[in-house]
């Protein structure tokens, strides 16, 4: 990538992660102009966000039915007001340091959005943070028994991976919940350019890519070859690092400390993080 400066970068943010198959793919790049043929937009549902919905649903067991939407915050935006309408209930728990978007009930200690701009709200940067074993499950024992949601309900957002890099966001879950969303129920929630044939066209192709055989043995390789290597660089250097992975996503930390949650991640050098981002 070149910037208006002539200066040329390596890019590993992919537009944080919805470019996972790259910028100009060239099959993408037609299949994108032969949609644009038919029409981009036309405020009403098409039949390719049945095909993406259909592979969504393939690969994510919670999902029953899914909504589009245009963006994450968008997604976590619509999964919230479901939640409420089927539960009942008007209060959320939020986990400290995680990013879910910009709508108000969001932003309350939001971390990794903030830090390293060196916002008020920045008090530590969650780059990257692998959950413990069983992390996943103990929330799941925890909402159980304070009857969070019956049964093994449960709500999932996707954010703009599955549209490849042009907007596009969605939430899903059990048929029993999603049929509260209008027009099906009464908890409304629309958009007119949601699910636009131009986002699910791009997103049909790269969940079909990702679900090549050997995709994710691939991006474990790379990930762990670029991660090693910052982190063997700046050690070099007398810095002290450490940093993790998982598939295509990957982080580091300004300190040697390992890190499983927010009050681990307080522990980096977040000046120099900022320093380092910016």
């Amino acid at each position: 990538m070149w910037d208006i400066d002539g200066n040329e970068y390596i890019d590993y943010v992919g537009s944080w992660g919805s470019a996972i198959i790259c910028h100009v793919d060239d099959e993408v790049l037609a299949a994108l102009a032969e949609t644009m043929k038919k029409g981009t937009s036309f405020g009403a549902p098409c039949l390719l966000e049945n095909i993406v919905a259909e592979m969504v649903i393939s690969v994510v067991p919670s999902i029953e039915m899914v909504r589009f939407v245009n963006s994450g915050t968008e997604a976590c935006m619509g999964l919230l007001r479901l939640a409420c309408a089927f539960t009942g209930r008007e209060k959320i728990i939020k986990f400290e340091g995680c990013y879910h978007g910009h709508a108000d009930p969001f932003l309350v200690k939001a971390g990794s959005g903030v830090s390293p701009l060196g916002l008020p709200d920045s008090p530590g940067d969650d780059d990257f943070i692998p959950p413990m074993p069983e992390f996943l499950n103990a929330l799941r024992r925890i909402t159980k028994d304070n009857g969070v949601f019956r049964h093994n309900s449960r709500l999932d957002t996707l954010r703009k991976i599955i549209g490849g890099g042009l907007p596009v966001g969605a939430y899903g879950g059990k048929r029993e919940i999603m049929e509260m969303a209008a027009p099906a129920g009464p908890m409304y929630q629309a958009g007119i350019l949601s699910g636009n044939p131009l986002a699910m066209t791009f997103g049909i192709h790269t969940l079909k890519r990702l679900k090549q055989p050997e995709t994710y043995d691939h991006l474990n390789t790379i990930s762990s070859k670029l991660i090693q290597g910052i982190v063997d660089a700046r050690k070099k250097v007398g810095h002290a690092i450490c940093g993790g992975y998982i598939s295509g996503m990957f982080g580091f930390f300004f300190t040697e400390s390992p890190f499983y949650n927010f009050e681990d991640s307080k522990k980096s050098d977040n000046a120099k993080f900022a320093r380092f981002y910016r």
